[in-house]
């Protein structure tokens, strides 16, 4: 079995969603210094790196991070490539992919990755994103989960409809994932979030497994 980790590292000035919180990342102790232990401390939006999103984060009284359901971020999911022509992800683009009826996660592979690959630290908006069109093709056709490698599963001139249509579904957005290398095909997806209390979304450590 293959281990593939897409999660993004966290650090100290890595690119971020423009009006959320910058990423710190510092030790405030030290055993290179002579203190008894390390310790670092962490402060950054949730929405930062790889990170999902939970309903309550655009639907009033939808559930939180604490509250999802882990068969939906655990199981097999299928990754799809998109050329780097594809400027944004719509239901045109979706139905030329042949992507099987029964597809209950997918995960989108774009141009974006190589933005990580590069450890790109400048926000890029026009990002490949899914339109809203895309996001009810989805949803018409199951999907409980939807993978995108950067840091929106919605454009940057719309971030309402897409993740309404979406969320108000119950379909969860992995987003910030790091494709790079990854080939298409179906994968055992494993995404978990941290367990943060009543929250509209969580970092993640994302992996396939084949």
């Amino acid at each position: 079995m293959q281990i593939y980790d897409i999660s993004n590292a966290v650090y100290s000035g890595m690119v971020h969603w423009p009006d959320n919180p910058e990423v710190c990342l510092e030790r405030v102790s030290d055993v290179a210094h002579g203190d008894i232990a390390t310790v670092s401390r962490y402060d950054a939006g949730v929405h930062t790196g790889t990170h999902l999103d939970a309903p309550i984060h655009f639907i009033a009284g939808g559930s939180s991070t604490d509250t999802l359901d882990l068969n939906v971020l655990v199981g097999p999911a299928l990754v799809v490539h998109l050329a780097d022509s594809v400027a944004q992800i719509t239901a045109a683009v979706l139905e030329v992919q042949a992507i099987p009826p029964g597809t209950t996660r997918i995960v989108f592979r774009t141009r974006n990755s190589a933005y990580w690959a590069a450890d790109d630290r400048t926000f890029h908006p026009d990002f490949a994103a899914v339109q809203p069109d895309a996001a009810q093709w989805l949803v018409d056709r199951g999907v409980r989960l939807v993978g995108v490698d950067y840091l929106s599963v919605a454009p940057f001139d719309d971030g309402v409809t897409t993740h309404r249509i979406l969320l108000g579904a119950g379909v969860i957005p992995v987003e910030g994932l790091n494709l790079t290398g990854i080939e298409p095909g179906l994968y055992d997806l494993v995404c978990l979030p941290v367990k943060f209390r009543n929250c509209d979304g969580a970092p993640a450590r994302a992996i396939l497994l084949r």
